[in-house]
Formats: structure tokens, sequence, C-alpha cells
């Protein structure tokens, strides 16, 4: 049996600005509907990703900002802050995690899952971007 993650929910107080935000960072919107005034759902997805998120109105008693660490996938790490920072996002400089902790810049030896960035969104909901180099 294959189990396929294909939607999280992240927490937001402001279903606009947020929309906003991802759309701006490069997350393509897929649905927006608003059956009625408390309930509202926007789905989007980041470029080439088979897993969405959804974000809106009446969908979670969870506390706008609390989805931490949701983790992107990339095969290159630079490109991906690069254009990030290009659609004009916050995004950290790069980090790896060695002997000492967390550590600034690209993992010394660019092992998968090595290195990282990391942004935020409007309500701080946490994200990294990770990089795998081989497929």
């Amino acid at each position: 049996m294959d189990y396929q993650l294909e939607v999280v929910v992240l927490p937001v107080a402001d279903v606009d600005r947020a929309k906003a935000f991802y759309e701006q960072a490069g997350f393509r919107a897929d649905v927006d509907t608003q059956p009625n005034e408390n309930f509202r759902i926007v789905q989007l997805t980041p470029p080439g990703s088979a897993c969405s998120i959804i974000i809106g109105k009446g969908l979670t008693t969870a506390t706008p900002g609390s989805a931490q660490a949701t983790t992107l996938v990339v095969d290159d790490i630079e490109a991906a802050r690069a254009e990030l920072h290009e659609r004009g996002v916050d995004v950290s400089d790069f980090f790896y995690f060695g002997p000492e902790g967390q550590e600034s810049g690209l993992h010394p030896e660019r092992e998968d899952y090595g290195s990282f960035v990391a942004f935020s969104d409007p309500d701080d909901n946490s994200w990294l971007v990770q990089e795998r180099r081989s497929a």
C-alpha cells in the first residue's frame, strides 16, 4: 500500500495576505472557494510538487504560525535561494548542521539533505528548503 502525502493544512490569520505571499513565492493557486462566510479553502502547490498546502477559514483550530519546519526539497539550493530572493521572499543565508549544531554556509561536502535555507510566511509558519543533489 502506498501512502502519498497530498495536502498539508497551514494555519493563517489572514487568508488573502497568506495567499498573496505564497503566490509571490511561486506557489500555484489551484483552488480558492468559499461556499459560505465561515468556510474558505485556498489550495496552493509549490513548483514541481505533488503535495499542496491548504490555507483558509474554518479549517483548523491550530494557532496561526504554529506550522514549523515544513520542508521543501530542491536539487540546487543556490538557485532556489536566488529565486526566492528575486521573488521578494525574506530567505535566510545558507546553513547546515555540523558537530557544533547549526553552522553558516553550504554543507562542506554538499551531502544530500545537508544544506538549507529558511523562510517564514506572514504568520510565522516556518519553511525549510533542503538540497538533495542526487535523484
